[in-house]
């Protein structure tokens, strides 16, 4: 039996990467921003907790909402992560290159308090909203793709 209870297309989940980082990056960078956002959105996003198969296993559910991962140019990444900073209407997370250079929090934590966001370079943010407003700041990138992995 299906829950219709709300619209997928309402809200959406938009990860945007720098252009040409490297695959084993791009993976590091999605995981670190899922489990952020998970942790800080302060609403509902996940589906059903828990789903039982035919056979009686049962698998942990997923979100509700579109995840869609996209890519960007510096420049436009950067403009979309101060957008969203602007924005009461979106969660953001981003991920500049200190987050994967450094091995402790102490040292993020010093090593961002020591630069000027103007000097970051990003590699990625993560945007959780409606989708309206996700789609005002994200609308154009386009869908993600890395020249490392053929598709058949």
């Amino acid at each position: 039996m299906s829950d219709l209870s709300y619209d997928y297309r309402e809200k959406k989940i938009v990860v945007t990467l720098a252009v040409n980082i490297p695959l084993e990056v791009a993976f590091n960078v999605i995981g670190h921003l899922g489990i952020s956002i998970g942790f800080y959105a302060n609403d509902n996003f996940m589906g059903k907790s828990h789903i039982m198969d035919k056979s009686g296993k049962p698998h942990i559910g997923i979100s509700k909402y579109p995840v869609i991962i996209t890519q960007a140019k510096q420049q436009k990444l950067r403009k979309a992560i101060n957008e969203a900073r602007e924005s009461n209407d979106i969660l953001m997370v981003d991920f500049p290159r200190q987050m994967l250079i450094t091995e402790h929090d102490d040292e993020l934590v010093k090593s961002l308090g020591e630069s000027l966001e103007e000097d970051l370079e990003y590699l990625g943010a993560i945007f959780y909203g409606k989708s309206k407003y996700v789609d005002s700041i994200t609308g154009k990138f386009s869908l993600w793709r890395s020249n490392n992995v053929k598709v058949n």
